[in-house]
């Protein structure tokens, strides 16, 4: 990756993300259920980014990092690394300016996932399911092709398209006490962190992380990058460690991170189902799970809740 896409993005450049993705995605709705809000004791806005194109909110930052290549890089293609959102992202973005998306996906990578990758258009390149290996296999693939990375969540034009989701929201409910989303790299947290912060600076921020897989919350705990942390966890979107710059922008906007059990993320994914009515992946209930699980800092409060994914294996639901 450049220097220049490892360096966060500023609220002008999600801005104009939101401008550059206009004609490609969606905006997507927000819901509100009663039933919900008693549970929790607050107002609760999910921000229903599994409606987004590709079923999750990965799309924005694909859009944005393909939109934003000269034409002699997007030439080239586009690759990237992925447990399934991003790298179906991906294949989507570049298949609207018409050019190549190799990803690489580890092995055990859900199959509704992986069906989505291929079906958009991708060329799919299986390694072992590890960060290391993940990183391995992008590097080779983009040596033999010469295709642009597009990194999951430490790309600043992938954070920048993530931000969007909080302009979006706050255009939609402009007067937010809190906002919450799900912590896996960081991309999205650190883009909704800054562009949030950048619209109202007094906005409460949190963000919700698998106790299976708590870097995060381990690294802002010790004041510094804990990559230890050997995922195990039914969230598999939420399995890769936070990224460098992800973290710095958690720190800086003050985030406070909720770890949540995978017994209280499952539990929150079928209130969502039979509650809001709506087909929610396990990564994303994790949002829910915290409100429930911390009601005292939620309490009477305006919260913005982002569900990020709704891209399920209905053959293997995480209570079946």
């Amino acid at each position: 990756m450049s220097q220049l896409n490892e360096v966060l993005p500023d609220l002008s450049q999600i801005r104009a993300a939101a401008t550059r993705i206009a004609p490609h995605a969606r905006v997507t709705p927000v819901m509100c259920s009663p039933a919900l809000d008693a549970l929790s004791g607050a107002k609760l806005y999910f921000k229903c980014e599994h409606l987004q194109r590709g079923g999750a909110f990965k799309f924005r930052g694909a859009c944005n990092a393909v939109w934003s290549l000269d034409e002699a890089r997007a030439a080239r293609g586009v690759v990237t690394h992925s447990s399934g959102n991003h790298g179906n992202a991906l294949a989507l973005a570049a298949a609207t300016r018409g050019i190549a998306a190799h990803v690489v996906v580890p092995e055990g990578a859900v199959r509704a996932k992986l069906a989505a990758i291929e079906r958009a258009g991708a060329t799919l390149h299986r390694c072992a399911p590890t960060q290391a290996a993940r990183e391995a296999m992008c590097e080779e693939v983009r040596r033999a092709t010469g295709a642009e990375l597009v990194h999951p969540y430490a790309d600043r034009r992938v954070i920048a398209g993530q931000g969007t989701v909080a302009l979006e929201l706050l255009q939609q409910i402009p007067e937010l006490d809190a906002l919450i989303t799900p912590v896996g790299g960081g991309g999205l947290a650190s883009g909704v962190a800054i562009a949030a912060h950048g619209i109202d600076p007094a906005l409460a921020l949190f963000g919700a992380e698998p106790l299976g897989a708590d870097d995060a919350a381990q690294s802002m705990a010790h004041g510094e990058r804990v990559t230890t942390v050997v995922p195990d966890t039914v969230c598999d979107g939420l399995r890769a460690l936070i990224g460098e710059r992800n973290l710095d922008a958690l720190r800086t906007h003050h985030v406070e991170i909720i770890t949540v059990s995978d017994a209280e993320t499952i539990a929150a994914m079928q209130l969502l189902w039979s509650e809001l009515k709506q087909v929610v992946e396990v990564s994303s209930a994790t949002v829910l799970a915290a409100i429930l699980q911390q009601p005292a800092r939620f309490a009477g409060r305006r919260v913005g809740v982002v569900i990020t994914g709704g891209n399920v294996d209905l053959q293997a639901l995480p209570w079946s």
